[in-house]
């Protein structure tokens, strides 16, 4: 019997020799007393039996391992439909002290740039998965975490031998073009850049847990939910925070969210790597133009009675510094019409139609990493200006990089508004599982009667909803623009 299967080594000290070969190997525990106690049932059971039981039958089971007690961390999925991510960056170092909640890493998901936060309190001794590395499938070991710090150096030469990960190979410099095959992308063929270097000047001043800044600053700060701790250097005198530190912070903070990688250039064309985000967006799209019969409504819209009603509400409330949107009108009455038309408010099951109770609208949001969904939730019983907290909050976040899964997931229906850009009407692709989108294009003026002067220009506004035909009947979406078209052009019914 080899000495490896008669000892059990606690805490790397040799105990409780001669086990049966049945037994535990090796172990690691803290608790010396579920050892000693383990060791005294296997003699209970011995002696009233005459035969000695395993360690795992008598209900206590150990690991073979010369490591300390740890955490192994695994990508989580961070969205119901994410599968792999991408770790852009690690916000904590190897052996930092980790506090539950603390800021981890940034993953790029299937949805957008999410922060993901420490499960444990305690030190990061180990980082498995570099950062860059692309298609990280959700449940593999990322890092580990021990309690006490001088276990850190024990993790030194730690490798995951269940699935190893290279690390991120370089992009070649010039890669040839093969007139049969397109160039592959290197996994990361660029390294992640750091935020912008503030210029070198003297260190904030802080007495004790206070920190000296301008009063602009701090209002700032509390505005953009940013930490003023987090600014280690400010540009005031003796090192206070001006409000430009936190101009130049907020920037700083956005950029690092941006996965910056370039492509690969070939002989007249770049090979730019698809991002995690546009991959699941042409999955989606593609899914749902091939399996979802659409067919698409257009109305022209008069918007001379909202564009009155506005600007009457935006007098009303610019002392309270909100400003009511054409868009947000939209919503609304989008939200209502679905209210009218339940049909449109439903989604296709495969063997019944769900048709939901609240209007949960998604709205279209435009970011450097592709579309994305922010949710204005129970949109039909929400004022105007709580809509438009909402969405310019909801679009800031999405920009940023920061909105939540429960932020984005889910939806009733979508509104897609590209009018800002110039566009006069939009078909939209609708976003499984709903069953219905409004594609939103630019108001126009147009001459139309009028008995009093002959003709008048008027203020138009052409809409297209696409409709899922296995849910919603070409009357039924037609019902529904109705609807729409009834609270648009007059919009106080939007109150009754």
């Amino acid at each position: 019997m080899s000495g490896s299967n008669r000892t059990i080594i606690m805490n790397n000290v040799r105990l409780l020799r001669n086990l049966n070969r049945n037994t535990v190997r090796t172990v690691t525990t803290k608790c010396p007393i579920k050892v000693v106690q383990a060791f005294r049932c296997q003699n209970a059971i011995q002696w009233r039996t005459g035969k000695r039981p395993s360690m795992k039958n008598v209900g206590y089971r150990f690991y073979a391992t010369d490591l300390p007690s740890h955490i192994k961390v695994a990508l989580p999925a961070l969205s119901p439909t994410m599968e792999s991510g991408t770790i852009i960056n690690w916000s904590k170092k190897e052996g930092e002290k980790l506090n539950e909640g603390d800021k981890l890493a940034e993953i790029e998901t299937d949805k957008a740039i999410m922060d993901f936060e420490t499960p444990e309190e305690g030190y990061l001794a180990k980082i498995v998965v570099p950062a860059g590395q692309k298609d990280v499938k959700v449940g593999k070991l990322v890092c580990i975490i021990v309690e006490n710090e001088s276990d850190i150096a024990a993790f030194k030469d730690f490798v995951d031998d269940a699935s190893a990960i290279a690390p991120p190979s370089a992009a070649p410099s010039a890669p040839k073009p093969v007139a049969s095959s397109t160039p592959k992308p290197a996994a990361t063929s660029a390294p992640i850049p750091s935020p912008p270097t503030a210029p070198k000047t003297a260190a904030p001043i802080n007495v004790g847990s206070r920190i000296f800044a301008s009063p602009l600053a701090k209002r700032l700060a509390t505005e953009k939910g940013l930490d003023l701790s987090s600014i280690s250097q400010g540009s005031g005198l003796f090192g206070s925070i001006k409000s430009t530190d936190l101009v130049k912070a907020s920037t700083a903070s956005v950029s690092a969210k941006k996965p910056v990688v370039d492509g690969i250039r070939g002989d007249g064309f770049v090979d730019n790597p698809v991002t995690n985000v546009r991959k699941i967006i042409a999955q989606r799209l593609l899914q749902s133009k091939q399996t979802i019969p659409h067919y698409y409504l257009t109305v022209d819209l008069s918007l001379d009675n909202i564009v009155s009603l506005r600007k009457r509400m935006n007098e009303l409330l610019e002392k309270e510094g909100v400003k009511l949107s054409i868009n947000d009108f939209i919503i609304k009455a989008s939200a209502l019409a679905c209210k009218k038309v339940p049909e449109a408010n439903s989604s296709w099951m495969d063997s019944f139609i769900r048709q939901y109770d609240a209007v949960d609208v998604s709205v279209a949001v435009s970011t450097e990493t592709g579309l994305i969904t922010p949710i204005v939730f129970n949109a039909d019983t929400k004022g105007l200006v709580a809509i438009s907290t909402d969405i310019k909050q909801l679009a800031a976040k999405a920009r940023e990089g920061k909105l939540q899964p429960q932020e984005y997931q889910g939806g009733t229906f979508s509104v897609s508004n590209l009018g800002m850009f110039g566009v006069k009407s939009v078909s939209s692709i609708i976003n499984p599982p709903q069953s219905c989108i409004l594609g939103i294009g630019s108001m126009t003026q147009r001459l139309v009667p009028d008995k009093t002067n002959g003709t008048r220009a008027q203020d138009t506004l052409q809409v297209t909803l696409s409709c899922d035909h296995r849910v919603v009947d070409g009357a039924v979406g037609a019902q529904w623009l109705q609807a729409f078209r009834r609270y648009i052009e007059e919009p106080h019914n939007m109150l009754l």
